[in-house]
């Protein structure tokens, strides 16, 4: 029986369903990703669907996979077009019995999905979808996805009470070799009308796509530099790359499973020490969870200005106060250092995004959409569902989201950057501001300014709004709307 495997989101070989299968089937198997030219294209409001930090890393994970495949004596078929066309094509030329791969969620993919399965059918081959995605399957669930809880908590503790993850499946020994077909070659950026990212000097963590740089990069967190017992304490931490695991990005493309996390973390806990700290990041990967379900259950409604709740908050769409904060130019550091980090890297800490998503829509008042907009084209940690859920979140409008909650920047960056460590590495024009004076640059006065060699307003831009006034404008907006 001959079997293709059409990789998706999940670049990898252990843990992997549709290939532990064909391999457990004695089936022939043909590895196959096909490069989606509608992801390269345009999002509604301008940006590149796929920008440069999250292709390269793209291209990076699937030439890693390739390698791998071929280190089985397999290799990885590599075809450019839209998927529900070329996957038919290649099927019936290679006399293919069955595609195999792994289900999405949302409303793109599944769409792609719907128009694959269809045209496999009108060709008499079989079609078989699998969930390799979360730590927990649906099947797993205490409740129907149609009755997942709209509280995290909620969700939480009744599938921490009922269920365990399951072990992952084992890596393939070996796999079949392929029938004689031309492999295709690896897209280069320019293909897409993207330049090569620029590697910058200040990046604290050099991100490599790929499964067995993921591997690596647990082995290092985890075992080598045993940062796992202190993660809570320091997850927070926006500058040491081992503040928190940064596991995401290979997360975010299946370069690992979080079923193989859960597996080392439960080692690190019968070999080392359990506490707090390992527990937070397996409740860190049921979060992750959570958002794929609740994108399952809502469908297009994430996606919506309106979002998980519905509301027509009256949301402005002003590209001149977007860029401010798209550049970081809006004279607070906080924001300014995790914007121009996201720009110049393609990543940004967790306490980061909360901020800047925050500043958007409780400060600015802005479209939470262009936000999330801007997140897709640059993390290379991109995730469909736990983006647009997050973003939901910060703009209030999402299931579990907590009214009108919004983030005091000034005391965040006192808190997590008391020293100002962090806005120094990326704002070089306040390099020389000291300790957590350069938290608050309006504040200084001519004196000082004078002392940093700063002009604020001239070198550094003055805040562009008020924070408690804009905050209190926006609340009143938010209130009418959600009383109304």
């Amino acid at each position: 029986m001959r079997v293709l495997i059409w990789f998706r989101n999940d670049l990898r070989l252990h843990d992997h369903a549709p290939l532990h299968q064909a391999v457990r089937s004695n089936a022939d198997v043909i590895p196959c990703y096909c490069f989606d030219p509608r992801q390269f294209g345009q999002t509604p409001f301008g940006f590149p669907k796929t920008g440069p930090f999250r292709a390269q890393f793209l291209l990076e994970s699937v030439a890693d996979l390739r390698q791998s495949l071929r280190g089985k004596q397999s290799d990885l078929i590599l075809r450019q077009g839209h998927p529900e066309t070329v996957l038919p094509e290649l099927a019936q030329a290679l006399k293919v019995e069955t595609v195999y791969f792994n289900r999405e969620v949302t409303a793109e993919e599944i769409e792609v999905e719907n128009r694959l399965r269809s045209a496999l059918a009108d060709l008499g081959i079989e079609c078989l979808r699998f969930w390799s995605s979360t730590l927990f399957h649906p099947e797993q669930l205490p409740f129907p996805i149609r009755e997942l809880p709209e509280v995290f908590t909620q969700f939480r503790k009744q599938v921490e009470k009922s269920a365990k993850p399951k072990a992952p499946f084992p890596t393939p020994q070996s796999l079949s070799t392929l029938p004689d077909i031309a492999p295709g070659e690896l897209p280069q950026l320019e293909d897409w009308g993207l330049s090569s990212p620029e590697p910058d000097a200040r990046a604290m963590i050099q991100f490599s796509g790929g499964e067995t740089a993921a591997l690596a990069r647990l082995q290092d967190y985890i075992w080598e530099q045993d940062r796992l017992k202190r993660y809570k304490e320091t997850r927070n931490g926006m500058l040491q790359p081992n503040d928190s695991t940064k596991f995401s990005p290979w997360l975010a493309l299946g370069c690992v499973s979080p079923r193989y996390i859960h597996q080392q973390v439960k080692t690190y806990e019968q070999d080392r020490v359990k506490n707090n700290s390992t527990y937070w990041l397996i409740f860190e990967l049921i979060w992750r969870d959570y958002f794929r379900f609740i994108c399952a259950k809502h469908g297009k409604r994430v996606f919506r200005v309106s979002g998980l709740q519905g509301l027509a908050l009256p949301w402005q769409d002003n590209r001149e106060t977007f860029e401010k904060w798209q550049t970081g130019q809006t004279g607070f550091p906080l924001i300014d250092a995790n914007m121009r980090e996201l720009a110049a890297t393609g990543f940004m800490s967790n306490r980061g995004r909360q901020n800047v998503a925050s500043f958007l829509t409780k400060n600015l008042g802005l479209n939470w959409q262009m936000g999330a907009e801007w997140f897709e084209s640059c993390l290379i940690d991109y995730d469909v569902c736990s983006n647009w859920g997050n973003w939901n979140y910060a703009a209030g409008v999402g299931n579990d989201a907590r009214g009108f909650r919004f983030f005091n920047i000034v005391k965040q960056a006192k808190d997590y950057d008391p020293q100002g460590d962090y806005v120094r590495h990326w704002l070089p024009e306040l390099k020389d501001v000291p300790g957590g004076q350069v938290q608050t640059p309006w504040q200084l006065t001519a004196l000082e300014q004078e002392m940093f060699g700063l002009t604020i307003g001239k070198d550094y831009p003055e805040p562009m709004v008020d924070l408690w006034q804009s905050a209190k404008v926006n609340e009143q907006i938010y209130n009418r709307v959600v009383n109304y």
